[in-house]
């Protein structure tokens, strides 16, 4: 049978995988989703002794079936090269009973380089497989990370430009950094006066306007999307769980056919959706624990089977998750009901025009591998700071909350099964936060003075990252409100 795409609100079928990376978001709205999910052709004993490359073309030649040999082998290799400052790319750390996936070894350090290193070289190889001469506009909104990974890897590269759109005062003074210091004359980096969901629905909002893309394309441009909507980047993601799982089998950590538990800090779940499309595939995966922090639209969804936005928007320590509308999640609806489009589209309707909408009891028994956790900003300090205190392993504030849930899952269950848990920053990219948990007390001080006192504290070497923008100059300023976002982009690109 032959791996397609189409939409999960039913208004396209049949498109390929590189039409689905170059297009990002279906035309109706819905997200693309491959017509089966393929199994794994290689035993996990033949997976074990390969390295992180050789693991990323099995996995992603499964799902991008148009891409040939050469052109993926090529791929892989220009994104996971020396922009990684390890050559295993996502080392795995044991510390407190568990084993932490680093997935922030990439050039921004954030998971969303395990993805966006390799996203730009798919999109630019669809592109000349499709024929597309427009210059192919990515438009973006972000939490904090998916921002700069996405720059980095757009700056430069011959016939793109790259929009990110991220919410004022909702980021960590480092992430905001990080993308207003951005190099490339092809980027362009705005704040808008709101939080992230409000970027996120704008954009979408843009993606939507048949008549702006009118516009766009008579200048020669097409949009396409380098947010978790787009396949492109949920694929790579699946990888590193195909990964992690070989290397504990390598190390004799388990045993083969061992079922492990998968903890993962979740705000807009195509992180943890990838690790569940890895357990389709065939990696033993038992548990999936989506960890929430106190936006917790996610824990109270998995506990009762109605997903409700209506509710306060609360800015934590662990901004990327702080989000209330977690698209992804529209993936494993779909693929609960079913894979009805129909009656996905009519509850993405019901989100749309109330905020809130139920599954059925038969959806919700789909999803029984998932269970919903949170942790407040006290328990997420009190594990950083017990962490650190018993190993003196340093993690974020992100997968403070992960540790947290998966620490009261533990206790709650007695569940004796070995478990990851993805850590998705290092903690330089919240240094203020973390050196609070560690060492109890508020930093006043300049941001890079509490890098240098977190490294002195803890012993862990800073990031090549955080050191570069010590000095790097502000590029961009731009700033709009969120009724400005259609009009902002028209200005950049001169439409």
């Amino acid at each position: 049978m032959e791996l397609s795409y189409q939409s999960t609100r039913g208004g396209e079928t049949g498109v390929t995988a590189s039409q689905a990376i170059l297009k990002g978001l279906a035309d109706d709205g819905g997200l693309f989703m491959p017509t089966f999910i393929p199994k794994l052709d290689k035993t996990m004993e033949e997976l074990a002794g390969m390295t992180y490359q050789e693991t990323a073309y099995e996995v992603m030649k499964l799902f991008l079936t148009d891409y040939t040999e050469e052109e993926l082998k090529n791929c892989i290799a220009r994104a996971y090269d020396s922009k990684f400052d390890t050559g295993e790319i996502a080392p795995l750390a044991k510390a407190d009973g568990a084993y932490f996936l680093e997935l922030y070894h990439g050039s921004t350090i954030a998971f969303k380089d395990m993805a966006l290193s390799i996203l730009p070289h798919l999109m630019i190889t669809a592109a000349k497989k499709n024929q597309v001469k427009n210059k192919i506009v990515v438009l973006t909104a972000t939490s904090g990370d998916t921002g700069k990974a996405a720059m980095a890897g757009f700056a430069d590269v011959e016939g793109t430009a790259i929009i990110v759109f991220y919410p004022k005062d909702g980021v960590s003074r480092i992430q905001e950094l990080q993308m207003v210091t951005q190099k490339g004359d092809n980027t362009h980096v705005v704040a808008i006066h709101g939080n992230f969901d409000d970027a996120q629905t704008g954009v979408k909002k843009i993606f939507g306007d048949k008549a702006f893309a009118a516009e766009l394309a008579e200048k020669g441009c097409q949009l396409s999307s380098a947010n978790s909507i787009n396949i492109g980047r949920l694929v790579p993601q699946v990888v590193y769980y195909v990964y992690a799982y070989a290397k504990l089998l390598e190390a004799g950590e388990i045993e083969a056919g061992e079922q492990i538990n998968v903890t993962v800090p979740t705000g807009n779940f195509g992180n943890i959706l990838a690790a569940y499309l890895a357990k389709e595939m065939g990696v033993p995966v038992k548990t999936l624990i989506c960890a929430s922090n106190e936006n917790k639209v996610l824990y109270d969804f998995f506990r009762t089977g109605t997903y409700d936005r209506n509710r306060d928007f609360i800015l934590t320590t662990s901004p990327s998750m702080d989000i209330l509308i977690s698209s992804n999640l529209e993936r494993l609806i779909y693929l609960s009901a079913g894979c009805d489009a129909k009656a996905n589209a009519a509850l993405m309707k019901e989100l749309s025009d109330k905020g809130s909408y139920t599954v059925t009891e038969e959806m919700r028994g789909f999803m029984k591998d998932f269970l919903g956790g949170f942790a407040s900003e006290e328990e997420n300090r009190a594990t950083i700071k017990k962490i650190f205190e018993d190993t003196g392993y340093l993690i974020d504030t992100h997968t403070g909350v992960a540790a947290s849930v998966y620490n009261h899952y533990k206790e709650e269950t007695k569940d004796p099964a070995k478990t990851v848990i993805a850590s998705t920053a290092s903690p330089y990219k919240f240094s203020g936060s973390v050196l609070e948990a560690i060492d109890g007390v508020r930093p006043e001080e300049d941001e890079f003075a509490i890098v240098d006192r977190l490294a002195e504290l803890s012993g862990v070497a800073i990031p090549q990252a955080v050191e570069e923008i010590r000095t790097a100059p502000v590029r961009h300023t731009a700033e709009c409100g969120i009724d400005q976002m259609q009009a902002t982009v028209a200005g950049i690109l001169s439409v």
